[in-house]
């Protein structure tokens, strides 16, 4: 059976400069994690006995981020599914899209994590060196794009 795991992609927007476009000041969190090669991802982890996918991810987010789902946003229509083998096991993530309410808010990581960037989608890009969160970041900000 596949490992199963749920997080959220979340974003903050920045106050644009009257000359950008909205969609310009939109920022993302990635975590780095404090194990293995320290690679950054968005807050996830795996699902809990008892737990459903979106409970799983706001709590990974809770204890990761130290975010508060009272804290976030949930953005309707924007699911997604990632398959991929890890250690020869095949697992599957799912994430939603969530906005931060405040910008300033606190990030509070766990051990888990070492480290935490809020950054613009290129940057994101390059910090999320697998392929298809890299496509899956570009996705959501296409989403968030069309919304505008």
């Amino acid at each position: 059976m596949a490992v199963r795991a749920c997080g959220l992609i979340i974003y903050r927007r920045l106050q644009p400069a009257p000359s950008c476009k909205a969609t310009d000041s939109i920022e993302y969190l990635l975590l780095q994690t404090s194990y293995g090669t320290h690679h950054w991802t968005p807050p996830k982890g795996h699902v809990d006995p008892g737990e459903d996918d979106l409970q799983t991810a706001f709590r990974e987010t809770q204890e990761e981020a130290g975010l508060q789902a009272s804290q976030l946003t949930l953005i309707e229509g924007y699911k997604k599914e990632l398959h991929y083998p890890v250690r020869g096991k095949p697992k599957t993530v799912v994430y939603w899209l969530a906005e931060v309410k405040d910008c300033n808010t606190e990030i509070k990581l766990s051990e888990e994590h070492q480290a935490f960037q809020w950054l613009k989608l290129d940057d994101a890009c390059k910090f999320a060196e697998y392929e298809d969160m890299q496509a899956t970041l570009k996705e959501v900000h296409q989403f968030l794009c069309s919304r505008e």
